[in-house]
């Protein structure tokens, strides 16, 4: 699972090269102390979800562990490739449009066949029912609180500095 999760990843964070994003005409001067603090927020909130997600797996819907690992497996996949989208911008993840390439084919294609995967359990337990859709509802829920926490963080990094 975890071989399919990085192959599958690399093609996303392939098309990243052609993503719209606005530059600037000097180099970027990066502030090393925000980009270490958000990653760190965000890595920790990304931790908090996964246990989370295997604490509803094996205590609330009482699953058995091969389908909590496909639970996870489809959780780290689909959480790992929204992460591109709140990564590439300071603002809001809406407030740059990706790239044709970085949403069509990695985004809605990427998480068709990640979910496929888990369904038809492609070198795992399928997952069936409402397993696939609660995964993914769950990991939107979370990718949207990391943008809140990502936008409120490089603003108090801004007024701060000000």
């Amino acid at each position: 699972m975890i071989v399919m999760l990085a192959l599958l990843n690399d093609g996303a964070i392939l098309s990243i090269a052609y993503d719209n994003v606005h530059y600037k005409d000097q180099p970027e001067a990066w502030n090393m102390r925000m980009v270490l603090g958000i990653a760190t927020v965000l890595g920790v909130i990304g931790v908090v979800s996964a246990f989370g997600l295997f604490y509803l797996g094996e205590r609330v819907f009482h699953l058995d562990r091969a389908h909590i690992q496909t639970l996870m497996y489809l959780k780290l996949s689909v959480a790992g490739h929204l992460t591109i989208f709140l990564t590439r911008t300071r603002g809001p993840f809406w407030s740059t449009r990706p790239a044709r390439i970085l949403w069509g084919r990695r985004a809605r294609h990427g998480k068709s066949s990640r979910t496929l995967i888990a369904v038809y359990g492609l070198f795992m337990t399928p997952l069936a029912g409402a397993g696939p859709g609660s995964c993914g509802a769950y990991a939107l829920l979370w990718f949207l609180l990391n943008d809140r926490v990502k936008t409120a963080r490089i603003s108090g990094v801004r007024s701060s500095q000000n």
